[in-house]
């Protein structure tokens, strides 16, 4: 049995970013307007969480996310800082649930849930690769 011990309601990661020209949703395909892309704001969100449980973890493993939940509710400029905040609000067993949100120098920008998985990598990774066609 892994031991998950170490990952406890309350505990809080961080992640951020000053918004760039690569960030905005034109460049990653996600609109025209040049602000803040949602899927940037959620990588970041997602960026919290790893800062909040990664290093908490046995030998071997990782964190998976497997759901997320947020909304997007004000736009980025480029050249503002953009901060992201994860709070573990369950651990049960190996999956971990976080409330998330994201805030530039203004204002919320986003919030919402995000549900990750702990996995051992490479009973992972042995069940990803044999998804794959065996070789003739």
């Amino acid at each position: 049995m892994t031991d998950l011990s170490k990952l406890t309601v309350g505990l809080i990661g961080t992640a951020e970013i000053v918004v760039g020209p690569e960030h905005t949703a034109p460049s990653v395909g996600s609109g025209a307007v040049h602000v803040l892309a949602t899927p940037v704001m959620i990588n970041l969100m997602e960026a919290a969480a790893l800062a909040c449980v990664e290093h908490l973890l046995p030998p071997g493993h990782q964190s998976l996310g497997t759901h997320l939940n947020v909304g997007h509710y004000a736009a980025t400029p480029v050249g503002m800082r953009l901060t992201a905040t994860a709070e573990v609000t369950k651990v049960d067993g190996r999956l971990i649930e976080f409330r998330v949100e994201a805030h530039d120098e203004a204002e919320r920008v986003g919030d919402g849930t995000h549900t990750r998985v702990v996995v051992n990598v490479e009973r992972f990774d042995k069940r990803v690769q044999a998804k794959l066609p065996k070789a003739k």
